[in-house]
């Protein structure tokens, strides 16, 4: 893969986003090689691309955090993507559905650093001893291609689906949580429409950072202290709708929600 074909697949991708428009999957038609490196050379131009449009990384954010969904698509690492600030909610605000293609949610457990961390051999342990605080969050996913239909390099192209975060304002240190067993509720106009527990990301969600430090460290980055890091979905991801009402109870880090509005 050459550095046009790079630019015309991020171009692809990021044009998709911006028009909230789906598009086929990059391996339908487009590249249907694509392998998972060639896959995060097309996100780092998209997300250059972004960066030079004048928006800003907000912090990284983790996917296939299941180790059920890994084996599933036989692969031994989750993916990542990041969050820009275009994309950020506030806690209790709305959104507007013209804004996105198909958005699904899902809750997740944020870390923000208190020094940085870096790979290779990060465990862990150095994340929680390295963590500031623990939030509660939902990640707003929107997929770019048609129905949510792709392989794991078209995801990975396309910034991990990446299109909005909620971050809770009730901020935890993680030794007073254990996080492997904080139940999460999911609830669409105060009806409960999925549950699951800390544990649900990779055993534990500091696992979840501790495997982002050490992929990054391939490419020579580390996690920056300060940076929100979401940790990887907690439940199933559930399809929005205008008039919703969306929260995310997480026991012991408190709720999270948000509005849909036409």
């Amino acid at each position: 893969m050459d550095s046009n074909q790079i630019k015309e697949l991020a171009s692809y991708v990021h044009h998709a986003e911006k028009e909230k428009c789906e598009v086929e999957k990059i391996t339908a038609h487009l590249y249907p090689g694509l392998t998972i490196e060639e896959a995060y050379y097309v996100q780092e131009e998209l997300i250059r691309q972004k960066l030079e449009e004048g928006f800003n990384i907000i912090g990284p954010k983790m996917g296939i955090t299941s180790e059920a969904k890994m084996r599933q698509m036989n692969v031994n690492d989750p993916i990542y993507g990041y969050v820009f600030d275009y994309m950020v909610i506030n806690d209790g605000d709305s959104i507007s559905l013209v804004n996105y293609i198909h958005p699904k949610v899902e809750p997740e457990i944020g870390f923000i650093l208190e020094k940085d961390l870096e790979g290779p051999e990060v465990t862990a342990l150095d994340v929680l001893q390295a963590t500031a605080y623990v939030f509660p969050a939902i990640e707003i996913i929107d997929s770019r291609y048609e129905n949510f239909n792709f392989t794991l390099p078209d995801v990975i192209a396309d910034n991990t689906s990446a299109r909005g975060a909620v971050f809770g304002t009730y901020l935890r240190k993680p030794d007073e949580l254990e996080l492997d067993v904080v139940g999460v509720t999911l609830s669409i106009n105060g009806e409960i429409r999925s549950l699951g527990a800390g544990a649900a990301v990779l055993g534990h969600p500091a696992n979840s950072v501790a495997r982002l430090a050490n992929m990054l460290s391939r490419k020579g980055e580390k996690l920056k202290a300060g940076q929100p890091i979401l940790t990887g979905g907690i439940t199933e991801a559930i399809r929005l709708a205008a008039g919703d009402f969306v929260t995310a109870k997480l026991g012991g880090l408190g709720d999270v929600s948000f509005f849909v509005k036409e």
